[in-house]
């Protein structure tokens, strides 16, 4: 029976800036390809997208696929703070209850499901981020973000995936935000050990 993973997330999934291979959830559909593994994998992330606009739309994408296993890169959008607003752009309160509801419409799928933690910023270049100067990257909040990210998959009995150790600021384009092509390799090792690791794969 062939697999099907499903990645839902933000830009990060999506592959921005990785002008050699089209960002890790390409580097790792090429990858399994070539091993021949009887699976697919569908890239499935937003530019900007948070867990809100995430929710709108997972149901409709999932159905559509049918997962034998699902990944979430999703939550650091949520923890960027709007200064015009003086918060974040998705509370940490607001961002439980949608983790918590993901995890419900996930489960309808599969009992496979992974939850990536929150990775590091180049603070020197994302306060503010250059292209919306209201917005505001920092790793304290990524941190605070992260600690929820796996405080909920733990308590939902889900995958959480770690990443906020991997990529240091040589990872990271030059807009400090999103990973390089080195970084999206990092995240495609990481990604792939750990799918091996749990017997994923």
């Amino acid at each position: 029976m062939e697999q099907i993973i499903c990645i839902f997330g933000d830009s990060l999934t999506w592959g921005a800036w990785d002008h050699e291979k089209g960002g890790w959830v390409n580097r790792l559909r090429l990858s399994l390809e070539s091993e021949n593994y009887d699976i697919s994998v569908y890239n499935l992330g937003v530019d900007g997208d948070t867990t809100n606009e995430l929710l709108k739309r997972f149901d409709v994408e999932a159905k559509a696929r049918q997962p034998t296993a699902i990944i979430f890169q999703i939550g650091e959008n949520d923890s960027i703070f709007i200064k015009s607003q003086n918060k974040q752009m998705v509370s940490l309160q607001q961002l439980e209850k949608n983790l918590k509801k993901l995890i419900d419409k996930a489960k309808k799928f599969t009992k496979v499901i992974i939850f990536f933690g929150c990775g590091k910023v180049n603070e020197s270049k994302t306060t503010p981020i250059p292209w919306k100067k209201e917005y505001y990257s920092t790793n304290q909040n990524l941190i605070l973000y992260d600690k929820k990210i796996s405080g909920i998959s733990n308590k939902n009995n889900v995958h959480y995936l770690p990443i906020s150790n991997l990529l240091k600021n040589e990872d990271l384009d030059e807009d400090g935000l999103h990973p390089n092509s080195k970084g999206h390799q990092k995240l495609f090792l990481r990604v792939k050990d750990f799918l091996i690791g749990n017997k994923i794969l």
